[in-house]
């Protein structure tokens, strides 16, 4: 899969070891690095189970292809460490800042995915869609994007809003309802912000 990481491309690979277990690291240079893990000196781990074996890549989209859907896609799965370490996901509206490579949702400023955040700010998170049928075929493929990163609450300042109403342009038709809703209970919406570290995205038909 192919992946972005402070505008640098690398790679997320995964090796099925020779006990038929896998591991999964990334790179920048994918070719050099499972060379290194084939001759025993890339980890410790698939040190002691040669030979391993690359899996097949074909399903990655290129990066361009990721950051698209990352942009058109309306609603996104927040994936945080919760209580007693479980997962914890959520679907959430979001705006992704492609330039900056961040993204941005918002919330209630108390609550389960607050305090997890707060807590641990590692996150993943995931959008899919452009379910397409190609050749009279009767399964569709899908892409799919993932995310990680960590997460930080923003201020309350007027920087704040400004990204509030960026988002909220994504899904308000008018910008006299963006001010009435900033207005109403723009202050008690806590925003946050996602600091992209690795992102990546596949398409897979669905059969």
């Amino acid at each position: 899969m192919n992946l972005i990481r402070w505008g640098i491309m690398n790679y997320v690979y995964i090796l099925r070891c020779a006990d038929g277990s896998l591991y999964t690291g990334w790179t920048n240079d994918l070719e050099k690095r499972v060379k290194t893990h084939k001759c025993g000196k890339g980890a410790k781990y698939t040190k002691t189970r040669l030979p391993v074996e690359l899996r097949r890549k074909k399903n990655a989209i290129t990066d361009e292809a990721a950051k698209e859907l990352l942009k058109e896609s309306r609603r996104g799965v927040l994936a945080v460490i919760g209580d007693d370490a479980y997962p914890y996901a959520i679907p959430v509206n979001y705006l992704f800042d492609e330039a900056n490579l961040k993204i941005y949702f918002h919330g209630a400023r108390s609550g389960h995915k607050y305090d997890s955040i707060k807590a641990n700010d590692k996150v993943c998170f995931t959008v899919f869609g452009r379910e397409t049928f190609r050749d009279e075929e009767w399964a569709p493929y899908l892409q799919s994007v993932v995310v990680f990163g960590r997460c930080h609450l923003l201020d309350q300042d007027e920087a704040s809003i400004e990204v509030l109403k960026k988002l909220a342009r994504k899904y308000y038709p008018t910008e006299e309802l963006i001010t009435d809703e900033i207005m109403s209970s723009g202050r008690a919406v806590q925003m946050f912000e996602i600091e992209i570290e690795h992102i990546c995205g596949k398409e897979v038909q669905e059969k």
